[in-house]
């Protein structure tokens, strides 16, 4: 006779009930991670859509996501003619906000030049961008579709294509521009700015700068070579596309990785208080069960399975759960949840650590509980 299985049935609703608070508990934890992961692969998005290999910004910076870098547009001229680099292409990047149908909308604009390096990497729906101005891609996290007319800054755009999976670190869904329309609407000063700065003799400025270079090297050529000849300009930085995928995971989102590691682990200690708890609860009411168990010769590896087993059974049932939910939910989070396997299965293994750990208390009174008890009024 399997005792935990007895005493589950007899407590079936109580069991039930614990099983699914601890649930939502856990689904909440691997939600979290879910989350970081996410922001990990947001961070990433825009550094591999373009499929790169060097990365050229302003010299003393680490932009154009951890800083901010400008430099001028010919530069992508000097990147192109360099030995080993294939293609070269400049970019801009900027957050904005516009109103579309009366809906605000938080955008992420990138400028690329067609044809060269920095654009979208596939088009789910419509066509590539094929006027120098006016045209836009949007991802379709924007709600926007082709055909839709968008106003930023003092010009109106016609969305002729729709990408996926296209955010920034901060979350925000990426459109995508002509890079001369994006440095219009990055660095072009408004009329009466510019009329002042004209009065003051300082000329309206120039509206050729980018935010960085991208490149692409030959099969036969060495990415960490272009860097080193690049950064013998003393007005130029580069790094490679390993380096800035650094840079992003190891400062961009390295503030949001420790507060999210430590809400996870505060919310596995309170599911184990909580397990902890409700085993010693679950215990105390039957005192005089265990009581008769030892008064009739029943071993303490018997009393010990009971609770171990009741302890087990609570997290893995709370973990599936949990697990099954957030699956279901996760595509409605307002930023991008990643669950990988690994991830599940290293949270599957604290639960049951967790379980075998908050089992402790329930068999410790247990085990103290005297024989004699059985026989009490």
């Amino acid at each position: 006779m399997n005792l935990a299985y007895r005493d589950i049935r007899h407590n079936l609703g109580r069991f039930l009930l614990t099983c699914f608070g601890l649930s939502l508990l856990l689904g909440v934890v691997l939600s979290m991670i879910g989350i970081y992961r996410g922001l990990v692969e947001d961070a990433l998005t825009l550094v591999r859509t373009p499929g790169v290999d060097v990365w050229v910004v302003e010299s003393g910076t680490r932009g154009p996501f951890a800083e901010s870098s400008r430099i001028p547009g010919d530069t992508r001229e000097a990147i192109a003619r360099l030995h080993g680099v294939s293609a070269a292409g400049s970019i801009t990047y900027q957050s904005i906000e516009t109103r579309h149908e009366g809906v605000k909308l938080r955008l992420y604009v990138v400028g690329y030049e067609p044809g060269r390096p920095g654009g979208p990497d596939r088009i789910i729906a419509g066509r590539a961008l094929g006027r120098s101005h006016y045209e836009m891609l949007a991802d379709r996290r924007t709600g926007l579709k082709p055909g839709d007319r968008v106003t930023l800054g003092r010009d109106t755009f016609t969305v002729v294509g729709l990408t996926d999976g296209q955010v920034s670190s901060g979350g925000d869904p990426v459109i995508y521009l002509t890079l001369k329309d994006s440095q219009q609407l990055q660095f072009e000063l408004a009329p009466p700015a510019a009329r002042r700065e004209m009065a003051r003799g300082a000329g309206p400025g120039t509206t050729d700068t980018v935010n960085a270079i991208v490149a692409r090297v030959r099969p036969n050529a060495s990415a960490d070579t272009v860097v080193e000849t690049v950064q013998r300009w003393k007005h130029l930085a580069a790094m490679t596309q390993a380096g800035q995928e650094i840079i992003l995971t190891r400062s961009v989102v390295e503030r949001a990785r420790k507060q999210i590691g430590l809400f996870t682990a505060i919310l596995l200690v309170v599911s184990a208080v909580i397990i902890a708890l409700i085993l010693y609860t679950m215990t105390m009411d039957k005192i005089r069960e265990i009581a008769t168990l030892k008064l009739i010769g029943a071993p303490d590896r018997t009393i010990i399975g009971l609770i171990l087993q009741q302890a087990l059974a609570m997290g893995v049932i709370g973990f599936g759960f949990g697990a099954l939910l957030i699956i279901t939910i996760k595509d409605y989070f307002p930023r991008r949840v990643v669950l990988q396997p690994e991830d599940g299965l290293a949270l599957a293994a604290a639960v049951i650590v967790v379980c075998v750990i908050s089992s402790g208390l329930g068999v410790r009174l247990a085990l103290k509980v005297d024989p004699a008890t059985a026989l009490g009024g």
